[in-house]
């Protein structure tokens, strides 16, 4: 899965990546509902079988190894693009570490880390929206744009984070509160300043890359919210257990983050030419 995202990511120039990204939900949908019986160890070793621990243990060291490969690269650039680059690598260097942790608790416990994956995604969402403003800055964006992006993916974030693990009876309206989040980060990139500074852009290589990273934020982003709705009291409830998503998760963030990387990367290598 992860050699076809990446050819898809170094060639795409529109219809695939929905497709291919499609497939992939549609993918780790099955996936997780084979899921039902995987076998546990909870004694902190991997159980053979144990398909959600296997994928915490790649998520793991895949970003880890795309964090070096980013660092390393981030030389090769040209000035304008070394924030960029910086930026690619710490997101997928925080969720190394995090996943680390949450390999642990798996391990051990046999539960969902949603504790460790929440504290993750309200570090590394903000700077992928970060890396939307670093790709238009050259273009004139403005910081104005920086923080509605931010303030998105924060507000989408808590409001998650507080209707999953802090009121879940309460978990139908934070989700709610956690769409209205997501939108005004879809708007943004697809109507509103972001997308008239791309238009105006006479980089090719930019607006490219843009197209590419918007279509990670719209479709690549779904599979959580299909977790969310799988919460007790939700939209989705009693469809597969809860602890299954985290397979999907695992593969998710990977393939979302180093993805993520990887469309900045290009971007950058072929600009600095």
């Amino acid at each position: 899965m992860p050699t076809n995202g990446c050819a898809v990511i170094l060639n795409y120039e529109g219809g695939p990546m929905v497709s291919a990204t499609l497939r992939f939900a549609a993918l780790s949908l099955s996936v997780a509902l084979l899921g039902s019986s995987t076998a546990l160890a909870s004694d902190g070793t991997l159980a053979a079988g144990d398909y959600i621990g296997f994928t915490f243990f790649i998520g793991y060291m895949a970003m880890f190894a795309a964090s070096v490969f980013f660092f390393f690269e981030r030389g090769r650039v040209s000035d304008k693009w070394k924030t960029s680059m910086l930026v690619s690598g710490l997101i997928t260097m925080i969720a190394a570490v995090h996943y680390f942790y949450m390999r642990g608790v798996w391990l051990d416990t046999g539960t969902s880390p949603t504790q460790f994956r929440y504290i993750d995604w309200i570090l590394t969402v903000p700077l992928m929206c970060i890396e939307f403003y670093l790709l238009l800055r050259p273009a004139g964006a403005s910081s104005s744009m920086l923080w509605r992006l931010f303030g998105g993916a924060v507000l989408m974030l808590v409001a998650g984070y507080m209707g999953e693990a802090v009121q879940p009876a309460s978990n139908v309206m934070w989700g709610v509160i956690s769409t209205i989040g997501w939108a005004i980060i879809i708007y943004e990139i697809y109507m509103g300043e972001a997308r008239k500074r791309v238009d105006a852009s006479d980089n090719a290589g930019v607006k490219t890359a843009f197209v590419r990273l918007r279509w990670f934020a719209l479709v690549g982003w779904a599979i959580y919210p299909i977790g969310y709705m799988l919460l007790p009291g939700n939209l989705l409830a009693g469809m597969m257990p809860v602890t299954n998503m985290d397979l999907i998760y695992n593969i998710g963030d990977a393939v979302n983050k180093i993805g993520f990387g990887l469309v900045v990367y290009v971007m950058a290598i072929n600009d600095s030419k």
